[in-house]
Order: structure tokens, then C-alpha cells, then sequence
């Protein structure tokens, strides 16, 4: 009887989905919709990965009902908490058997090819988990804005502020807060209306229902400042070089955890850590490695660990 393996990396936006056979070798990928654990109890998340996975058998040329013979593993966005997790798994999947993880571990996974390592997940948002002699730790990943410190959001956020300080005279501005600034509007007060755009529904107020809120960009306008800095940081910017310097300072605060845990090798996943590889590499040597495989495939890789043959 064949034995397959199906690995999902479930993003806010989009998933991936791969099928393998026992040898995890892949027989196919396929895509499908958001797929965050907090959006509507999963729901979206569900219908993505049954599309998903429908049209990875048929491109596969595998019939559907050898989902019965298919262990299936998911890295979930929203996944961090335990009870989202298990009631994820609960659902009536087709599958044979299936394990819900937070989308850092099959991160962790794939770039220790199953092994122990850390790996730091450096994008729009940013955390950090290990397995080291099967403990795992894990810490950061907790939101914008009081979290993510080594994200692009948190980045693109002081970014914005520095150009603030540079216009009030407070501090040295630089040819990238200039640019910023022209970017937002051309003046503070079209960067204050840029920072919290206006709604028609305004701020909360608190009530019984909830606590008060005010309506600002969301992390990944934030983010999307990021290629910008690299820009002028690869020309020398001083206030890029600062914010440079700042950022590195986050990551050295997830090496100082990781080894103080016992992990003896770290990887970098997500767009801003990859760019970020050079400069890294100078910083921690050996310590820091490249991916052996992307998330999803570190998916399909606990799949197996989960269910072996």
C-alpha cells in the first residue's frame, strides 16, 4: 500500500501545499487561499487547504481517496496558540492522521532538515524558535506594535519616527529621511495623516464589549519601507547605518537566548532575514547557516517524524 505525505505552510494570505511520497520525494505543490487559525475560526484556512490539497493529487495523477493513505502536517499562521492548534486538528479532514504546528516550526524544520537548530523568522513581523534534545523554546513573535523587534514593520515604524525627529530638528536627518518624508507627503502632518488615516467609523471608544482603540497602518505599510532602507544603506546613509545597527542589536538578543538554551547553529527565513544574511554572517560565523530546505518542505518533513513507516 503507498504511503504519501502532504505538508501545508499556511500564510494570513496564502498557503502552500506539497505532496510526497514515503521517501518525501515531491510528487507535487499546489496554492491556495488565507489561511490563518484566527480568521473565523479557520474556516478559510480549511477550504484553502481541501482545495489545495485536491488539486495537488491531480496534479499528482494520485486519486483523492488516497487521502486515507496521506499523513498530513500543517504550519499554521495563528497557530501559536495550543487550543487553536488541536481544534484545527479536530476538523473532518480526509486524512489519515494530522499534526497542527505554528508556521515557525516548520520554518525550524526545514532549515535543520528535521534537526535540532533556531531559526529566526525576520519579515513583516519577526520570532524565534529552537528544538534542542527535543525541548523546544520559543519567544518574540507576539505582534506589532509591542513586539516583532527584529520585523520590517518595527523597522519601517522607527524609520518613520527618525524622519519625524529629523523634521523637528531633534535629530540629524540624512538623504533617506528626506525620502521618506517625500514619500509620505512632504510634510510631517501629511506623515501624521498618512500614520492614522482617516475612517469613517473613527476611534473606539471603551465599553463593556471592549477597550478603546485608535486606528492606525497596519505592519506591513510599515514594512514596505524596508527596500527603501537597504537602498540608502548600501549608499551609506548615516541614519540607515543607525537603524542598521539598531536592528542587529534585536538579533543579537535571539543569538544571546538561543545559545543560552544550548543551540549551536541558527538559520534566518523571510525576506528581510535573507537580505540581512551578509552582514549576519560577519556578526555570528559559524553559528549562523543557511536553510537546507524552504518551510513547506519542513512541513512535509514532520509529517514524516509525526507518522513514520
Amino acid at each position: 500500500m503507498a504511503r504519501y505525505y502532504l505538508g501545508v505552510d499556511g500564510g494570513g494570505t496564502s498557503c502552500r501545499i506539497r505532496l510526497a511520497d514515503a521517501a518525501l520525494n515531491t510528487l507535487a505543490d499546489a496554492g491556495g487561499g488565507r489561511s490563518n487559525l484566527q480568521i473565523e475560526d479557520g474556516e478559510p484556512a480549511f477550504r484553502s487547504i481541501m482545495d489545495g490539497a485536491r488539486e495537488a493529487f491531480a496534479k499528482a495523477g494520485i486519486d483523492f481517496s488516497e487521502t486515507a493513505n496521506t499523513y498530513a502536517c500543517f504550519g499554521m499562521a495563528g497557530g501559536r496558540l495550543p487550543s487553536a492548534r488541536e481544534a484545527f486538528e479536530q476538523r473532518q479532514w480526509p486524512f489519515a492522521k494530522v499534526r497542527v504546528y505554528d508556521d515557525i516550526d516548520i520554518a525550524r524544520a526545514g532549515a535543520h532538515g528535521g534537526r535540532d537548530g533556531g531559526v529566526i523568522i525576520v519579515g513583516t513581523g519577526s520570532a524565534a524558535m529552537a528544538l534542542v534534545n527535543g525541548t523546544r523554546h520559543q519567544a518574540g513573535g507576539w505582534g506589532f506594535p509591542i513586539g516583532d523587534q527584529m520585523s520590517g514593520a518595527i523597522l519601517g515604524r522607527e524609520l518613520v519616527r527618525r524622519t519625524i525627529e529629523a523634521e523637528d530638528g531633534i535629530l540629524e536627518g540624512s538623504p533617506l529621511t528626506k525620502a521618506v518624508l517625500a514619500r509620505l507627503g512632504g510634510t510631517v502632518d501629511m506623515i501624521m495623516d498618512w500614520a492614522f488615516p482617516k475612517d469613517p467609523r473613527g476611534p473606539l471608544p471603551a465599553d463593556d464589549k471592549g477597550p478603546s482603540t485608535l486606528l492606525g497602518r497596519a505592519p506591513a505599510e510599515y514594512g514596505a519601507l524596508v527596500p527603501m532602507f537597504f537602498e540608502f544603506f548600501e549608499k551609506g546613509d548615516p541614519v540607515a547605518k543607525e537603524l542598521m545597527a539598531l536592528e542587529l542589536s534585536e538579533v543579537d538578543k535571539y543569538v544571546a537566548w538561543f545559545k543560552a538554551r544550548g543551540v549551536d547553529k541558527m538559520a534566518a527565513v523571510g525576506g528581510f532575514g535573507t537580505r540581512l544574511y551578509p552582514l549576519m554572517q560577519e556578526r555570528y560565523g559559524d553559528f549562523l547557516v543557511l536553510p537546507k530546505h524552504e518551510p513547506l518542505h519542513g512541513a512535509v518533513i514532520l509529517a514524516q517524524q509525526n507518522f513514520p513507516n
